[in-house]
């Protein structure tokens, strides 16, 4: 998880230098909405960092953006290239999760911030209907500009040892403001206050700024009371979806809407809302007739719903459906829970051996986390209580926490808590616990949807858990098949590593291999198409048949014609490349052959690079009678063979040539002694640059001096 932001407030540098970029571009293309997100080195979860024009209440679902999980940004960031949305039909086409819980008409843009191999984020952009319904090219112009110097920016920082990180909670960019006239916002006041109608303002976060006496007298709240707060907290008769709903459509949409509420006993008041990049003005005027008017939706207790905790109720039903493993539902969970349903803390809680077992936690430290994991089931704590009971147990307030529980811990000045049973098929599988620092009243209604996120928390990891057992158990034939260890030569020095795909992907079909043959060594690697224990298993046939062919000198053209006809008569359906290079350290030569591989690279003791791009065969399993023409190549002493799948090189969006003369510049510039050092370094470069969705397979030999 990143830790607080680079705080270098710079106008031209850190989160400052992005703050000016950001209210650049929004003051060039006319977007109503802007989120910014950051990428931090070798994540996997894109993180909001920047919000304008909207409120990061708002924004809370998309806080943070999993790279397996398709949304608009995300897509442009592993696409490398733009996603423009021209409809909320055309939203809820591609994107249908997101369609669900944002049912509103608008236009966005997604663009990803990068600079050569490398991605540091990406930026969306909203913009009402009115906005022409192809991206004009000056806006598109302004945002590829911001994405450019942005990408600068994050890359000067990094490069500087002082990397941009996401802050522990997005930064809202404040509209610019207008010119200041008192005597002018004097008269306005006053204008106000002799109006008939109601007048209000509420700011982004739906929070009353302002309200005239008439719309005080209309509403039966005075200002005292309604100023700084939500006007459906303090109206309970405003406190439905309806009302919630129609302001977040007015922020999001920027166009105006009304709506009509009865406020007890029978008072009818219709409501239009104006919005604007600061806020919203509200008039409220006595509804004409009352036919046909019914006060807001209440639940079966009569209590009211709020829109925001449904929608995030929706939003996090569509989330959990596409997380995969049990730490992508913890992390998924974990970080949507807390800025999208008010909570300060939270807990999730995992019933292990007779004892609680905390897997995941936000908003605690440490220490404090220490103090609780790993209790017995039998301690009486309110988590185990709502565990053993599959009854869930709120504590409104301190006093009534400490009243049943006076010895156990308290964080900070927590002062209410949710502990929420975590059942799956009936079955009691942990508890999840949600804490607050303020005192609430925790109405049936809220209840109740806690209640219902709990279910599809503990749905999801029951579903995550099945899948991490399968996977495991790939993964175990998959490494099982690798080679334990590699055979040591006089005169060669070997580095291998492998590193499997970002968690939530299937595992692969790559593998490596060093073969001693009678006067030569044989260095193998492949990939076998797919993602499936399939894909493992035929990987395990086609590395054992390169073994044995290896073991009898077989020159590598030859090698790979056999092995295709073994895939053929196996006819698995899956096609696999192979690279074979036989060295040959007496006679300072390396012969090699491709079947449809990445090119191998070669470093010579100056530094020099060459990309060994040999006529390339057919992959393996497609032909039976395809050649394979076998290239010989000195090999120098001092040289640095390197072998790898396109795991290492393979980036969406990007010309996969450019990307291998890339690595081969990045080799020659690396000077290491270790090949080990040397391998560390690509891999980390592999991780940093890009997010990677594939296996990466890598091999290193250096022929010295003397064989």
């Amino acid at each position: 998880m990143p830790q607080p932001a680079d705080s270098d407030t710079d106008p031209g540098s850190g989160l400052g230098g992005l703050d000016g970029l950001m209210t650049e571009v929004m003051g060039d293309t006319g977007a109503s909405i802007g989120l910014f997100y950051l990428l931090p080195p070798g994540e996997q979860m894109l993180w909001l960092t920047l919000v304008t024009g909207v409120s990061p209440r708002v924004a809370a679902p998309w806080a943070r953006a999993p790279l397996d999980v398709s949304s608009p940004v995300v897509d442009a960031v592993l696409q490398r290239h733009p996603v423009w949305l021209g409809s909320q039909g055309e939203m809820s086409s591609r994107y249908p999760q997101l369609g669900i819980v944002v049912p509103y008409d608008f236009m966005l843009a997604a663009l990803p911030v990068t600079s050569g191999t490398r991605a540091w984020g990406g930026i969306a952009l909203l913009w009402p209907v009115r906005h022409p319904s192809r991206l004009r090219t000056r806006d598109s112009e302004a945002v590829s500009t911001f994405c450019r110097k942005a990408a600068g920016l994050i890359e000067r920082a990094h490069d500087r040892g002082r990397p941009l990180l996401p802050p522990r909670e997005p930064r809202l960019l404040p509209t610019p403001p207008g010119q200041s006239d008192p005597a002018r916002a004097t008269a306005a006041l006053r204008y106000t206050e002799r109006l008939p109608l109601g007048c209000c303002e509420l700011d982004l976060d739906g929070k009353v700024t302002f309200i005239n006496p008439a719309g005080a007298d209309l509403v039966g709240a005075g200002p005292l009371a309604l100023v700084g707060n939500y006007p459906w907290e303090v109206l309970r008769w405003l406190n439905g979806p309806l009302f919630e709903d129609r302001w977040r459509s007015a922020v999001i949409t920027r166009r105006s809407t009304s709506f009509t509420a009865v406020r007890p006993p029978d008072t009818a008041l219709h409501f239009e809302l104006y919005p604007g990049g600061s806020g919203i003005s509200v008039q409220i005027t006595p509804a004409d007739g009352q036919e046909g008017i019914t006060p807001q939706e209440t639940s079966s207790s009569g209590e009211p719903f709020g829109a925001m905790g449904l929608y995030h109720l929706t939003h996090m039903s569509a989330v959990l459906a596409e997380a995969v493993g049990v730490q992508d539902v913890v992390d998924l969970a974990a970080d949507q829970i807390v800025p999208g349903f008010g909570a300060q803390g939270l807990v999730i809680l995992m019933a292990d051996e007779g004892r609680l077992r905390v897997i995941a936690h936000r908003g605690y430290s440490t220490e404090f986390i220490d103090r609780i994991d790993g209790a017995p089931l039998t301690f009486r704590s309110p988590a185990a209580r709502a565990l053993a009971t599959d009854v869930p147990v709120f504590f409104p307030t301190f006093a009534d926490f400490l009243h049943e529980y006076p010895e156990a811990p308290r964080f900070q000045n927590r002062s209410a808590w949710a502990f929420l049973p975590l059942t799956a098929s009936g079955r009691p599988i942990g508890s999840l616990t949600l804490s607050y620092d303020r005192p609430r009243a925790f109405p049936p209604a809220e209840r109740a949807v806690l209640t219902s996120l709990a279910g599809l928390i503990a749905q999801a990891l029951d579903r995550a858990h099945l899948y991490d057992t399968k996977h495991a158990l790939a993964h175990a034939l998959q490494t099982s098949l690798l080679p334990r260890a590699l055979p040591r030569f006089p005169g060669l020095e070997v580095a291998a590593r492998y590193l499997p795909a970002a968690h939530g992907a299937d595992i692969g079909g790559d593998f490596y291999d060093l073969v001693r043959g009678t006067t030569t060594i044989t260095a193998a690697i492949g990939d076998v198409q797919g993602h499936s224990t399939s894909a493992a298993a035929l990987m395990g046939q086609v590395r054992t048949a390169v073994h044995a062919h290896a073991n009898a000198d077989t020159p590598p053209g030859e090698l790979l014609a056999r092995t295709n006809l073994l895939l053929m008569d196996l006819d698995a359906g899956l096609f696999t490349s192979c690279l074979i290079a036989r060295l040959d350290l007496i006679h300072h030569r390396l012969h090699i052959a491709s079947a449809g591989h990445p090119p191998a690279l070669l470093r010579h003791s100056s530094g020099t690079t060459d990309v060994l791009r040999v006529p390339p065969g057919l992959l393996l399993g497609i032909q039976p009678d395809a050649e394979y023409p076998t290239t010989e190549i000195p090999l120098p002493p001092g040289s640095v063979l390197a072998l790898y799948t396109d795991g290492l090189v393979e980036i969406p969006g990007t010309d996969i040539e450019h990307n291998t003369d890339d690595l081969a510049a990045r080799v020659a510039r690396d000077r290491s002694e270790d090949l080990d050092q040397l391998a560390n370094s690509l891999i980390r470069y592999a991780e940093e640059s890009a997010p990677r969705l594939d296996d990466i397979a890598l091999l290193l030999l250096r022929r010295h001096a003397v064989p």
